[in-house]
């Protein structure tokens, strides 16, 4: 092959083959006994890469010699905008007929990638047109795929101007027919899987970095589960989109389905086929008819007859089953329960799940399927059924650890308004043996595995300094946010809680969010005043706290004034310490704790003014019971302004409103202007510094101006 191909570049990654060199992947590796044996398929497709590289012809030295200097030019810093974009259309037209030897290279493809970034919108899709046929080669090279990667984001940086989608359109549509002649190979290529994604993001105008598209973080899933964070089946993944082609992306997904049809089975299973379903689904969202049409092509269910209702073919069900349990289908089921049209999610909760919700739940990766099957269920008749199988097994899931989908289903409960009492009552024997006092009930779901693996559960106490479980307190959040005449026994144990087992619970992550949610939920005012008395004296010690200082706030909302100023008096004691932290000076302000050292009556009588004022509004607009949900965080239900959403904006404006009249209590406090900096001390410097006496001075001098300026006229 040449002394070229053989030479190697170090660099931060280790040797790298220069151009025509066989890829370091390709090269026999040693294999671990617990490594699994390849497949047919994979040492065929090994061996095609191989003989791709070694007849891959390499560049020769008078194109590598200019692609060299050419970058030495752009990578110059005197080169302006203009004259950089016209070298790097000139460099981009000596590419023709050499596209994929240039974009494989190691060396060059680094260069054809900034060529691809400043070149003008023509160029670019010239480049791309000439390559077209060979796109799917270049995007499944480890250098190509950058290339190629590149090459879309300029595009989609181009569709910002005008006049220019009818260009645009014509190349992808191009790129489009050279994917869908062999789609299987790129898809289950793990560079060519990434590039395709990006391509049906940019069909759809969805940018390439969005998350929820090439990957979703476990917590972000979960808050989606448990109505947290709003799903994007809701239509709320439409933000944020910019000009996309409709057309081309159902094209390009329907085609790839056809042509994919008969290798559906191995693509269910592979990792990066996997992620290119997943991908396409999420992107169809709002398009039912090709859901309907593609759901049950990816589920392996041909010759159904959509025209009779008929969607699932019985004959996959149990494969469906089985397949749940991999972990490459279990991810993509996840997505079709996510984004399935109503009457396609009927049929799969019905036929594909009915009579195995136990089961799947026992499986590490199932579980996460019913997980979302429970998340997406759509009306109270789906809840029945789940109910049926799960409602009596709480207390089996949490000893398998699937606390998952308990939390999930006491979150769908409440986001439908079903069944909620059931479950309360299911969650409270789950945790509590017969004729046990309830107090002991939030205890052991804040510590739910440490319980449910405790061997003597009689003697379980309070493990003082362990970890809060993370679902767990996820659960007692959204228990809390369920009508308070579901959750008596979950309240009393709540202000059952000794004094410093309520102290821990404040200062762990999870645990602070959980007494947030009560003092958020419908409980009275005398029962969440109860469990903040119980705070007194720790509350300098726990606004020192970020999660604490979360606690502090909420207590304070709830508290009476009097209450009110122990919290701020405490406060006080730490003032300096508190000023130090990340969030103290913010948190001193929103209490305004210098004013109350310098002024307490004032302060007091502020405080008094606002409660009267909430009383007020609260007498004429609504109970203290609709009221006491007003900081409801659920994001799913998708309605208009609620009541309780009215009535946080009016206190807001309330508060606004007496923080801006009470001039007497606020003539001390400095107001910050544009461009002025805040020191760690606390005081405001810079421009705009304007005090009580610096504004009267201001306002004499003004009047004194305006008085001999009449006087002149006169």
């Amino acid at each position: 092959m040449g002394k070229k191909s053989m030479k190697k570049i170090k660099g931060a990654d280790g040797d790298k083959n220069i151009s025509g060199g066989i890829s370091e992947t390709l090269k026999p590796q040693k294999h671990s006994n617990h490594q699994e044996a390849s497949t047919p398929r994979t040492s065929f497709l090994r061996l095609l890469m191989i003989a791709i590289c070694v007849l891959r012809e390499q560049v020769d030295p008078e194109t590598a010699k200019y692609f060299s200097e050419i970058a030495n030019v752009i990578e110059g810093t005197e080169v302006d905008l203009e004259e950089r974009s016209s070298i790097c259309g000139n460099a981009l037209e000596e590419t023709r007929g050499k596209e994929v030897e240039l974009a494989t290279d190691y060396i060059i493809s680094h260069t054809l990638q900034t060529l691809l970034q400043g070149c003008a919108l023509d160029q670019l899709c010239t480049f791309l047109q000439n390559s077209s046929k060979d796109f799917p080669r270049i995007s499944m090279d480890k250098s190509g795929s950058h290339v190629a990667e590149t090459a879309l984001r300029s595009l989609a940086a181009h569709l910002q101007e005008s006049d220019t989608q009818a260009l645009v359109e014509a190349t992808l549509n191009d790129i489009c027919q050279a994917i869908v002649a062999n789609p299987v190979e790129v898809m289950t290529n793990c560079h060519g899987s990434h590039v395709l994604r990006s391509l049906l993001c940019l069909c759809k105008g969805m940018p390439f970095d969005s998350s929820d598209f090439h990957s979703k973080k476990p917590s972000a899933a979960l808050a989606q589960r448990l109505n947290f964070k709003s799903s994007r089946s809701d239509g709320s993944g439409s933000q944020g989109l910019q000009l996309g082609f409709p057309d081309m992306l159902k094209f390009l997904v329907l085609e790839i389905l056809k042509a994919a049809r008969k290798d559906i089975e191995m693509l269910q299973v592979d990792q990066y086929g996997s992620l290119v379903l997943q991908t396409a689904l999420k992107l169809l969202v709002g398009y039912d008819q090709e859901l309907l049409h593609a759901i049950p092509v990816i589920l392996g269910c041909n010759g159904v007859d959509a025209s009779e209702g008929n969607l699932i073919d019985n004959n996959v069900v149990k494969r469906l089953r089985s397949l749940m349990k991999e972990a490459a289908f279990s991810h993509l089921m996840e997505v079709i329960l996510e984004v399935a049209p109503e009457p396609l999610y009927n049929e799969i909760i019905t036929k594909t799940f009915r009579n195995s919700l136990l089961e799947m739940s026992s499986h590490y990766c199932g579980n996460f399927v019913v997980q979302a099957l429970i998340s997406h269920a759509r009306s109270e008749d789906h809840v029945e059924l789940i109910w049926k199988e799960l409602g009596t097994k709480f207390k089996d899931l949490f000893g398998m650890g699937k606390s998952g989908v308990v939390a999930s289903l006491i979150a769908a409960s409440h986001r439908l308004h079903s069944h909620e009492h059931m479950f309360c009552q299911a969650l409270i024997s789950a945790v509590c043996m017969e004729n046990e006092p309830p107090r002991c009930i939030v205890p052991r779901i804040l510590f739910l595995d440490n319980y449910f693996y405790c061997k003597d559960k009689s003697n379980w106490d309070w493990p003082s300094g362990a970890r809060m479980h993370v679902i767990g307190t996820l659960i007692l959040q959204s228990v809390f946010r369920l009508p308070s005449e579901f959750i008596h026994a979950f309240i009393s144990s709540m202000t059952s809680l000794e004094e410093d087992h309520l102290l821990d619970t404040s200062k762990d992550s999870g645990g602070s969010r959980v007494i947030e949610a009560f003092l958020n939920s419908n409980a009275s005012g005398k029962q969440k005043r109860k469990l903040v008395v119980k705070l007194k004296g720790h509350f300098g010690e726990l606004s020192m706290l970020l999660a604490g200082s979360f606690t502090v706030k909420k207590c304070f909302d709830v508290s009476s004034v009097a209450l009110r100023e122990v919290i701020v008096s405490e406060m006080l004691a730490v003032q300096a310490e508190l000023s130090k932290t990340k969030h103290g000076p913010h948190f001193l302000r929103t209490f305004d704790v210098e004013g109350y050292a310098k002024r307490p009556d004032q302060w007091k009588s502020r405080q008094t003014s606002r409660e009267s004022a909430y009383n007020d509004f609260i007498s004429t607009f609504g109970s203290k019971e609709t009221t006491s949900s007003k900081y409801d965080a659920s994001f799913t239900e998708n309605r208009p302004k609620s009541q309780q959403e009215k009535l946080k904006d009016m206190r807001k404006e309330i508060d606004t409103h007496l923080t801006s009249s009470c001039s007497p209590f606020l003539a001390h406090k400095p107001f910050k202007m544009s461009g002025q900096k805040r020191h760690s001390d606390g005081t405001e410097r810079g421009a705009g510094k304007f005090t009580k006496h610096t504004m009267e001075d201001d306002t004499g001098k003004s009047k004194q101006k305006s008085h001999r300026k009449r006087k002149h006229d006169g």
